[in-house]
């Protein structure tokens, strides 16, 4: 690898300086829209929908100056893409708060909370899952293939989906999903996200749990999003797609029952 020169890092200040301007200013900005929240204001849960947007906006700045650093130093900058991954959950954690971190429950449980942010249109609350997706998506792809925060990224897939599927006005999804409604085209994208992510992190808290860990709780809760993304079937109506989750739920719990077994079996033995 050529050696970094002078000349190499004062480029590379340069250009990440506008960066790092955007970045002082979305903190100073979730600083004080924090500092209204503490106020309990009535539109307190469209306020942290606003930090949501904020900091993904952030996030994606740190990875721009991991970008410039590569580009012109020929190395990752890993404490901007550690701090661009602890913006992401800081995203994710404000978006639970608001629409809950279920992942697998009725919609009357959290229904409550999207009253809150009834203002908040489908196509707004489209685009911000989608831009959340794209932002954790750049964040791995910079990080490598081969990053030792990899399996990491099964619990943040995972918490993303849950959010993105919580968000979702379950309760009126089969309406809005009509031609005839003014809603059609984001309820159609965002439930066929949903689904997509459910089944995303269910397969991969199931690798998780063959390819690194051997922990019963990563299997069990790759199981949960499979019977969360069943339930999503049953509330559209779409009771075949339901048949061909249950059966794949049946066989992954099989599965995990016989894993189980062996597992104590094999504890007797030492």
């Amino acid at each position: 690898m050529a050696k970094i020169t002078n000349n190499d890092r004062y480029a590379y200040q340069e250009k990440a300086k506008s960066f790092s301007a955007v970045i002082k200013a979305l903190m100073d900005e979730e600083t004080s829209i924090l500092s209204e929240i503490k106020t309990k204001p009535p539109d307190v849960e469209l306020k942290k929908l606003v930090l949501v947007d904020k900091m993904l906006n952030l996030s994606s700045n740190y990875v721009a100056i991991n970008g410039v650093s590569m580009a012109v130093l020929k190395v990752k900058n890993e404490e901007a893409l550690n701090d661009a991954r602890k913006v992401i959950y800081k995203a994710v954690i404000y978006l639970e708060e608001v629409v809950s971190n279920y992942i697998d429950a009725a919609f009357s449980e959290y229904d409550d909370k999207l009253a809150a942010i009834e203002q908040y249109d489908q196509t707004q609350r489209y685009n911000l899952i989608r831009k959340m997706g794209f932002t954790i998506d750049l964040l791995q792809l910079s990080y490598g293939d081969n990053s030792k925060w990899r399996w990491t990224f099964v619990e943040l897939e995972g918490r993303y989906a849950a959010i993105a599927k919580n968000i979702l006005d379950l309760r009126n999804a089969v309406t809005n999903s009509r031609m005839d409604s003014p809603h059609y085209e984001p309820t159609v994208y965002h439930i066929r996200l949903v689904k997509e992510l459910l089944a995303r992190a269910a397969s991969r808290y199931r690798d998780k749990y063959e390819l690194s860990t051997q922990q019963v709780l990563d299997f069990k809760t790759g199981i949960l999003f499979l019977s969360a993304l069943m339930r999503t079937h049953i509330v559209l109506n779409e009771r075949d797609d339901a048949a061909e989750v249950k059966k794949k739920l049946n066989i992954w719990s099989a599965k995990l029952e016989a894993d189980i077994k062996k597992q104590e079996e094999n504890k007797k033995k030492i």
